[in-house]
């Protein structure tokens, strides 16, 4: 297995804010054998900050998705750092350059890349958490006759008003720091990791987490040694233009906003043919559950499954947590017998 991924390469693509790539790269890894008929293909989208062997925990024998039974697919997004992004893209901005991608870029680019390199025309699952989530349900409603099933953990299909506060906090905390120029970054931005991850482990996790303080279980010493080691550590790995193009496309997700829909989100919410299970953290303060029912009402073939757990919206990746990933696992794998 190649840990750094294959390359997809895209000559003159075109994205919806209006930019044109000259090679756009996505890059991939794959796991399992794809059998005779491509009947057995599951695509796994990246989420926020996260590469290929951040989430790939999950896809192993009796895993959630098992590559013995399986042929999975994660497929980097745009912006995360390895497929084209503002850190190894010179044609890759920020909005502030009037440039930004979004998921229907995602999804045509993925589209194209299965299509093209493995003849793959049909998905029997596409699982998502997150920003992965979002991009399972944006393949739903673009692609409606060519998804079986989508386990869409812990996201929504749009962006709603109060998680847009929220990412405009962090992307806030970026620009606010003394080394932003106001279209990009004379230096590392010390002071703006040091308030994004603070931002990002207060909304990410339940108050009954901390309450409980959960995190020493885990080797930290404190609070302050929970969130400049388990999280600022983490972000400080990233290029904070990165950082910034992923907010961008999570702050434009609306799974109606393309040339199909026109911004009729019931009618795209709709369209989804796919047997599709919704699952929220029963206290994930991105993407509560009381958003997440009320999309799953719109999804002709949907089931409203929320993970009862503290672990907020990390719930929805538990690779610390076998009591949440036992209880993904079984939905998800009711889900693919069905």
């Amino acid at each position: 297995m190649n840990v750094f991924g294959n390359v997809f390469e895209i000559k003159n693509f075109q994205l919806q804010c209006g930019a044109v790539l000259p090679k756009a790269q996505l890059v991939y890894q794959t796991y399992g054998e794809l059998n005779s008929d491509r009947s057995n293909v599951i695509l796994y989208p990246t989420s926020y900050g996260a590469q290929h062997p951040d989430i790939e925990w999950l896809v192993r024998p009796d895993g959630i998705l098992d590559p013995t039974k399986w042929f999975v697919i994660i497929i980097n997004m745009f912006g995360n750092g390895l497929s084209s992004s503002p850190s190894n893209c010179a044609e890759c901005g920020l909005a502030e350059q009037g440039f930004w991608f979004t998921h229907l870029d995602n999804v045509t680019a993925q589209e194209q890349l299965l299509r093209e390199v493995f003849g793959i025309e049909r998905l029997a699952l596409v699982y998502g958490w997150s920003m992965g989530a979002q991009q399972a349900y944006h393949w739903g409603a673009l692609y409606s006759d060519r998804v079986e099933r989508i386990a869409a953990i812990c996201g929504t299909a749009k962006t709603t008003d109060h998680n847009r506060i929220f990412l405009e906090s962090l992307r806030y905390s970026l620009t606010g720091d003394p080394t932003w120029n106001g279209t990009n970054f004379d230096g590392i931005p010390d002071r703006g990791f040091r308030t994004f991850a603070r931002i990002y482990a207060s909304w990410a996790a339940s108050q009954a987490f901390y309450r409980e303080g959960l995190y020493y279980q885990f080797g930290y010493e404190s609070l302050e040694d929970y969130l400049l080691r388990g999280w600022e550590a983490g972000y400080r790995k990233r290029d904070p233009r990165n950082l910034m193009a992923m907010l961008d496309t999570w702050l434009r997700c609306d799974v109606s906003d393309n040339p199909i829909y026109q911004k009729d989100y019931e009618l795209a919410m709709r369209s989804i043919q796919a047997k599709t299970l919704v699952m929220p953290g029963t206290t994930d303060l991105y993407f509560t559950p009381e958003d997440c029912d009320r999309e799953a009402a719109l999804i002709p073939h949907s089931s409203y499954l929320p993970i009862p757990s503290i672990w907020g919206h990390r719930a929805g990746n538990p690779y610390q947590n076998p009591e949440d990933e036992k209880f993904i696992r079984q939905a998800v794998g009711e889900l693919l017998s069905g």
